[in-house]
């Protein structure tokens, strides 16, 4: 049947295109054309109601869809102002009273340019070689950065190369804050098979953290770490967050912000040696 058809399909369409236009076959597609047209043109000013209250429906569901996204961010963003400005209070307030220093604040780092000039290829995630050392004001554990983030830290030192232990390697461990209205702190590792990803660890439960949030360095030392970054040093965004993980875990994931892989420039943060890495209390 179906090569009946396309057999009496092909004959049909052969002869419309060899006829000419008084033919037949012209003759009857002229004639449907008028008996079609008059009740297409009344198909489509019956429906035209239809379509705008359908299509009135779609826009409002996607107004109230982006009305609904809308007022989530606005409660987010006003978390985070009420949470700046209650910091902002509380620093002014604590300089007045207790006159606390800046020995640990980033402006008392000075930034020292530097290219990379060595990686290992079986290495990508773990170090990298950069071209300025001791003679520089280089030392050993100074923060590194990278494309405005933190992206390590020096480990090896020489006089005029030192090497750089990138946080996604397995030795790297710092304390972070995650921006999400609440100051929440915990622990930031590399994510053991995933070379480009981190975890925050030893959060809250109840942190009410989403994915996009930023997560900085805490500026204060955490159980056996040794190394104390400067606070505020922006490392990477919130990737998967849940309140299923948070509540199993107490822990999300958080992708760098820096290209690890493709960094070519970097700046280190030195500083003079004779700071003290803590805030003190200065006397009377």
């Amino acid at each position: 049947m179906l090569a009946v058809l396309v057999g009496v399909s092909l004959i049909l369409l052969t002869a419309y295109f060899g006829e000419s236009p008084d033919s037949p076959l012209h003759e009857v597609q002229r004639g449907i054309v008028e008996v079609i047209s008059p009740i297409q043109q009344g198909a489509s000013t019956v429906l035209s109601p239809v379509k705008d209250v359908a299509g009135w429906f779609s826009d409002t569901l996607k107004a109230k869809s982006e009305a609904d996204r809308l007022r989530t961010q606005n409660q987010r963003l006003t978390r985070l102002l009420d949470y700046y400005e209650q910091q902002a209070t509380l620093t002014s307030q604590l300089r007045a009273e207790i006159r606390l220093d800046d020995t640990n604040s980033i402006n008392s780092y000075q930034p020292v340019a530097a290219s990379v000039i060595g990686r290992d290829p079986t290495l990508w995630y773990q170090t990298f070689t950069i071209n300025v050392g001791a003679d520089n004001g280089v030392a050993l554990n100074d923060p590194v950065l990278g494309d405005g983030a933190l992206v390590g830290k020096v480990t090896t030192l020489d006089s005029t190369v030192s090497v750089v232990t990138l946080i996604t390697d397995h030795t790297f461990g710092a304390a972070a804050e995650v921006l999400d209205g609440t100051g929440d702190f915990g622990l930031l590792v590399p994510q053991l098979g995933s070379p480009n990803s981190l975890l925050l660890q030893e959060l809250p439960a109840s942190a009410p953290i989403v994915q996009g949030d930023q997560v900085v360095t805490a500026g204060f030392r955490d159980g056996d770490l040794n190394d104390l970054y400067p606070p505020g040093i922006p490392i990477g965004t919130v990737s998967s967050a849940s309140q299923s993980q948070l509540l199993t875990n107490h822990e999300v994931q958080v992708a760098p912000d820096a290209n690890l892989r493709h960094l070519s420039t970097v700046q280190v943060l030195t500083r003079p040696r004779n700071s003290n890495v803590r805030a003190q209390v200065s006397g009377p």
